[in-house]
């Protein structure tokens, strides 16, 4: 899961959310300068280091690498293992569990660049995944070498770097299909110049992928295949996920400049019990059964609710986070089908909240936004 850092370096001012390469510049030019182990072709730092940078650890000098991902050591392992072969990675979970931010900081370590970034939508088409043409100069001149336009992956693959795909299986399949060849043979053909790209030492790919609501289109099995797959789980224990919240929720309210919560733990844990305890169907000390809503309840959505409880904290109280700020933005994480979930909320309000010791003002508050 996504992790904070108070040593973070935004080289890029005004920008709301820099790119890990470079939010996180100093932690990886101190990682590079002492990293003295066999690195991969074009890869700026060691597998060794490139785990050290999402795991956290203490360098040599005294550096202090904050930890990126919360999760089993061997998951990451495997992950970084993998693009050091030829093998595209898969990071598949369910929503919430950190692909997005592991894919971007596992490109960021490896390559020092995570923007070659393609977004899978229902629209996305091929030249996306492969390559475009500037019309005005295919109008001109025809298909020329200064005509097109590389895409991601191909500049990926012609400078030997990691490319990224988001939400794979949301891809239409027939898009999907032309990463078999890539992926396969290492190679782009553009058959209108009568040439081919082939990848260079170094590139290599991730994807990610939902596992919960199964996107728009399965995977073929013949794309599957092309792909080791790392299954990226959610927190173990509360703790973990309490740990996480408040490290994510600290670092993006410096970066939106709201003012520090004078004690948000309480409403954390909170917010993280009733989203785990609604996850599992079963209240943490294993007494009682909860029905589960249909959304998925996970850290993100709970860092985005206390996120946002702060900002109501900051601008609207005295800045101390309370069962109010949080109430509204817990009730529209739980109910997203009206129908269905707004029962499930007030079964779960009446019989567990209510009669929870210590949580009587998180009741209340709940009831008058329920309203």
């Amino acid at each position: 899961m996504p992790e904070t850092t108070g040593t973070a370096t935004v080289r890029a001012t005004g920008v709301l959310r820099p790119h890990a390469e470079d939010a996180f510049a100093d932690e990886l030019a101190a990682l590079r300068a002492a990293d003295d182990r066999p690195r991969p072709p074009r890869w700026r730092l060691s597998p060794w280091a490139v785990a050290t940078y999402l795991l956290g650890g203490a360098l040599p000098d005294g550096t202090v690498i904050t930890p990126k991902y919360v999760g089993p050591r061997r998951i990451v392992e495997v992950a970084v293992a993998t693009l050091a072969t030829d093998r595209a990675l898969l990071l598949l979970g369910v929503p919430g569990t950190a692909k997005t931010w592991v894919s971007e900081h596992l490109a960021a370590a490896v390559s020092g660049d995570s923007t070659l970034l393609v977004q899978g939508t229902a629209g996305t088409p091929e030249e996306v995944v492969r390559y475009g043409w500037n019309y005005a100069r295919l109008l001109t001149e025809g298909p020329s070498p200064d005509a097109l336009v590389p895409g991601p992956v191909m500049r990926a693959m012609a400078e030997g770097l990691t490319a990224r795909v988001e939400e794979l299986t949301r891809i239409p399949a027939d898009v999907q299909d032309t990463l078999i060849t890539l992926l396969s043979e290492k190679t782009l053909p553009i058959p209108e110049l009568g040439r081919e790209v082939q990848a260079v030492r170094g590139f290599n790919l991730i994807a990610t992928a939902n596992d919960r609501d199964r996107g728009v289109n399965e995977l073929s099995s013949a794309l599957r295949r092309r792909f080791n797959t790392v299954v990226l789980p959610l927190p173990a224990t509360a703790e973990a996920e309490v740990d996480i919240v408040s490290r994510r929720v600290e670092q993006l309210g410096r970066s939106l400049d709201l003012p520090a919560a004078t004690d948000a733990t309480d409403e954390i844990r909170r917010v993280v019990t009733v989203f785990r305890e609604l996850r599992a169907g079963l209240t943490a000390d294993g007494r009682t059964r909860v029905k589960s809503p249909s959304g998925t309840l996970s850290t993100a959505e709970a860092i985005s609710v206390v996120t946002g409880g702060l900002a109501l904290a900051a601008h609207f109280g005295d800045g101390v986070l309370r069962p109010g700020d949080v109430a509204a933005g817990v009730l529209g994480a739980v109910v997203r089908d009206p129908a269905a979930d707004r029962t499930v909320w007030q079964e779960y309000l009446e019989t567990v909240v209510r009669e929870r010791d210590g949580w009587q003002d998180f009741y209340r508050a709940c009831r008058e936004v329920a309203q």
